[in-house]
């Protein structure tokens, strides 16, 4: 698409529905290209441009067509060669932050060998390119800074955030994730430091999602830090000042989604990513009518937990209306989980959506959220204010609601203590947690103490990756519910159906696709979510249910609707193989 308008190419085995001026992805893979449409560069830059760098792979023919005679050793090594080394290269490092720089070396360096590694390595490689180890690498952004790979709009730049953009060499960018750094996972304010966070979601657009590198825009958004500790360090790269708020706050935000809409047109979608809880839903609610804007805390949290939760009645048994749901944590993501659940609920039994609420209830840092304290709450938890008698401790409100599902949103780590978890097991069967707050650091509880304490009956599933566990002879495979199983194929799904606004209903689609993933197989292992092995394959089933539902909503406009949405969305997405250049 030019600027979100119609696809260019619908045969072509890696379009990923953009337009590439290059004209790489208009060929399918076995036809060669011309690296250079202006004028013909030295062997030297193109040995440069990550886009079309193959390092030692270039053949003799293409040695001798682009000027690359002895710039090289004179060895030409195959992608498959040159993966094998790199992952052999990369296993060598004891520290996570040392794999990830070495990973965003490589991808600055040659982009097809670092989303082939990361392709057929995803398991491997995620919690290196993004949570855990992208909470460190945000949180020392400033030492590892090499090369800017995103844009970076500050309040300095206010009244010229168009001009910016189109500063950006890219023009037909279809997806952004921007941030503003305030509430990086569990971390907290970052600041300009909160980069690492829409670099690493786009490079999993590409890798599980198969959205074109070059159709892809990080962008932060720097209004200032209150992180002490930023503003004295000598080499934070940043605004040296107090975070910005209120009316100068929104017209710098106003100004950017307006200067977006104007440079890239309706059909960009806006990923908002680790915005503070006041800001996020604010900014939702504002834009969501007017432009194609997704929040993937509020969002994408809430389409992946779904999913899980709809994975695992296969495990527990009865209905999604049949269960009770506590949540410790009342954030976007806690909210934004379970007003989907209800809306789930809804869906499946008809029920008016505020009766379904009731199942479903929330501790914050002042206990349970019950109607005495509605005056006092912020708007987006008034809904979950139900009638019951004050409870302060997260064990005593699991005793009187007696839930049969947990889940931690809270991004404290430790607060499922054992006589939190023993108390779920005492009243259920199979209780099923869900310690969902990132890093590793934060999670609610670990694997082996929801495994140990409910003496191998918990159904557990984190944020961040554990290991398999084996307890009382029996092997245990936790499930992540990791927001990278539903963004990357919602977002393709909206690309190739040209949609033009984000539906609650696309969320469910996505979720329901998830939940078909899981199989047999799997729930024997206590798995509530397919490995991440197939993830490709995953995100494109959820592409085609995210396409069809937009189709059906009247939101779709790339027309007609493809027959086979499934084999559509596969044939759209980016292949990482090196192509051959005449």
């Amino acid at each position: 698409m030019m600027n979100g308008g119609d696809l260019v190419n619908n045969k072509s085995t890696v379009a990923g529905g953009v337009e590439d001026m290059y004209g790489e992805d208009s060929a399918t893979l076995d036809q060669p290209v011309t690296p250079w449409t202006v004028s013909v560069a030295s062997g030297y830059s193109l040995m440069r441009d990550p886009r079309h760098n193959k390092g030692l792979a270039f053949t003799e023919n293409e040695r001798d067509a682009h000027y690359l005679r002895g710039l090289l050793p004179p060895v030409v090594l195959s992608q498959e060669l040159q993966e094998k080394k790199l992952m052999h290269n990369l296993r060598q490092y004891k520290v996570p932050l040392q794999r990830y720089m070495a990973m965003m070396d490589l991808q600055e360096r040659n982009e097809r060998l670092f989303y082939k590694l990361l392709v057929d390595n995803v398991e491997e490689l995620l919690p290196v390119v993004y949570t855990p180890t992208v909470g460190e690498a945000c949180q020392k952004y400033g030492s590892i800074f090499r090369r800017p790979q995103g844009l970076y709009i500050s309040l300095k730049e206010k009244g010229k955030i168009l001009e910016v953009l189109k500063n950006w060499p890219e023009r037909s960018v279809q997806v952004i994730v921007v941030t503003d750094g305030e509430r990086i996972l569990g971390l907290g304010d970052l600041g300009c430091q909160g980069m690492g966070i829409p670099v690493g979601k786009l490079s999993l657009y590409t890798a599980l999602g198969g959205v074109r590198p070059s159709a892809c825009l990080p962008i932060t958004i720097d209004v200032g830090t209150n992180n002490e500790k930023l503003l004295n360090d000598e080499f934070y790269t940043g605004l040296r000042q107090r975070r910005a708020t209120g009316q100068e706050y929104a017209e710098l935000l106003h100004e950017f989604m307006s200067a977006v809409k104007q440079n890239y047109g309706e059909k960009v979608l806006i990923q908002f990513e680790d915005f503070a809880n006041h800001n996020a839903f604010e900014l939702l609610a504002r834009y969501s009518s007017t432009h194609l804007v997704f929040n993937d805390d509020i969002q994408g949290t809430a389409s992946v937990v779904l999913a899980g939760l709809l994975a695992a009645l296969r495990l527990l048994g009865g209905t999604l209306s049949d269960h009770k749901f506590l949540f410790l944590g009342a954030g976007e993501a806690g909210t934004g989980i379970a007003e989907l659940i209800a809306l789930e609920m809804s869906k499946q039994t008809g029920n008016p959506i505020e009766e379904n609420r009731k199942k479903i209830w929330l501790v914050d840092s002042r206990g349970l959220i019950v109607d005495s304290r509605k005056e006092s709450l912020q708007h987006f938890k008034k809904p979950w204010a139900h009638k019951h008698e004050p409870v302060k401790e997260l064990v005593d409100a699991v005793k009187a609601i007696k839930p049969t599902v947990l889940i931690g949103t809270s991004g404290v780590g430790k607060q499922f203590t054992k006589e939190v978890v023993e108390a779920m097991a005492s009243f259920n069967k199979k209780p099923l947690i869900m310690a969902l707050s990132n890093p590793t650091s934060q999670a609610e509880c670990t694997a082996e103490e929801a495994y140990t304490w409910s003496e191998g009956r918990a159904i557990f599933a984190s944020g961040s990756p554990f290991d398999s566990f084996e307890y009382d002879g029996k092997v245990f495979v936790p499930g992540q519910a990791n927001n990278a199983y539903i963004f990357p194929g919602f977002g393709l799904g909206v690309i190739i159906s040209g949609a033009i606004r984000v539906h609650d209903d696309m969320l469910l689609a996505a979720s329901e696709a998830l939940a078909s993933q899981v199989s047999e197989e799997h729930y024997e292992k206590g798995m509530i979510y397919p490995p991440f092995s197939n993830i490709r394959k995953i995100s494109a089933n959820i592409a085609a249910k995210v396409a069809a539902k937009a189709y059906e909503l009247g939101l779709a406009s790339h027309l007609p609707q493809p027959e086979d949405l499934v084999k559509y969305a596969e044939s759209c997405m980016y292949s990482p193989v090196y192509r051959t250049f005449r």
